[in-house]
């Protein structure tokens, strides 16, 4: 009797084990590009992934890999499939993004990359959104870097110290700008310009603090001309694959996106405010020297971009989006979280 009733036991079990379905367990690969000190590998991606597998109660993880690619590929490793998410810099693809380049739009508010990215997140679904730019991948998330500034190897005061100089850019806005500064502007992604300005290929960058210490320029261009706000901003976005997305289950997608869009958004904005402070140390410690731009030098600068807004309007006229709307509200959001 007693042997009867254990095999009846074991049996129950095996058929109760066979009618509970798997746990479904997802890991999503990290596509990263950033340095390993950078702050997207320390502060980024450790805490939205802690916020992803608690939000999915440990159905989906994320794993982060390093260089399975170069940064102007970031959106094709995700969309073919290599990597499932990545982070990518809008002006790395040009041609393709215009939409995103409203918050590199110089002398908005004077606000943090976080509350930017924040206001940057709401325009997009509210209006950006509608030009699909991001065909292909989908979007988890928005952000801008700080404001971008002028870095040399020889010191420089004004604007007109710039011309002929041959400059890391790296495209959309920023490009743009360096070209009416009548710059000798070299496409460069941000991790090849220390071994540019090191061989003397380039003069100097255009980049933000973040990058005197994440990128090492506080090593090759010691002179930092600053601009109160900038002469720019850099547009990035977070994407994942739409197949691995679709293959999440409906309450997990509702989670890992309670903890993304403007959440994700704010982090990284959060990211990049702390890694201009430590760029900075970086490079005091170094002994670089940072020169204020005078109130002339900063009134000609605005002078020189004031119509850069209108401009983005009128280049968005084709597109879905009713540009002037977005415009609009992309600065009242500034208004509103200043």
């Amino acid at each position: 009797m007693h042997k009867i009733k254990t095999m009846l036991l074991a049996t129950g079990l095996v058929a109760a084990t066979s009618m509970t379905p798997a746990l479904a367990q997802t890991t999503l690969t990290v596509s990263s590009w950033g340095g390993p000190n950078h702050g997207i590998n320390t502060h980024v991606w450790p805490n939205w992934g802690q916020w992803v597998e608690e939000a999915t109660e440990g159905r989906v993880t994320v794993e982060v890999v390093s260089d399975l690619g170069p940064p102007n590929q970031q959106m094709d490793i995700v969309a073919d499939g290599i990597g499932d998410v990545t982070w990518m810099f809008h002006g790395h693809f040009p041609g393709r993004f215009t939409a995103t380049q409203l918050p590199e739009l110089p002398f908005f508010e004077a606000i943090s990359s976080e509350k930017m990215s924040a206001a940057y997140w709401r325009t997009h679904q509210e209006y950006l959104s509608a030009a699909n730019e991001h065909r292909g991948v989908k979007v988890l998330g928005l952000g801008v870097h700080g404001p971008g500034q002028v870095f040399t190897r020889e010191r420089v005061e004004s604007l007109d110290q710039l011309e002929g100089k041959r400059l890391r850019t790296g495209g959309g806005v920023m490009s743009e700008i360096a070209n009416r500064l009548g710059v000798s502007g070299v496409a460069l992604p941000p991790t090849q310009t220390y071994e540019s300005a090191s061989q003397g290929v380039i003069e100097g960058a255009f980049l933000t603090l973040e990058g005197l210490r994440s990128f090492r320029i506080a090593e090759v261009a010691p002179y930092t001309l600053s601009l109160p706000g900038g002469l720019y901003r850099g547009s990035f976005a977070i994407v994942i694959n739409p197949d691995v997305w679709d293959s999440i289950s409906a309450s997990d997608q509702e989670a890992i996106m309670e903890v993304s869009g403007e959440r994700l958004s704010r982090l990284f904005g959060e990211m990049m405010d702390l890694s201009d402070q430590a760029g900075v140390e970086f490079a005091k410690e170094k002994g670089n020297t940072f020169t204020e731009a005078s109130s002339e030098v900063v009134e000609a600068a605005k002078q020189l971009t004031a119509d850069l807004p209108d401009d983005w309007v009128e280049r968005m006229n084709s597109s879905r989006v009713d540009a002037e709307a977005a415009l609009a509200f992309f600065r009242k959001q500034l208004q509103e979280l200043n």
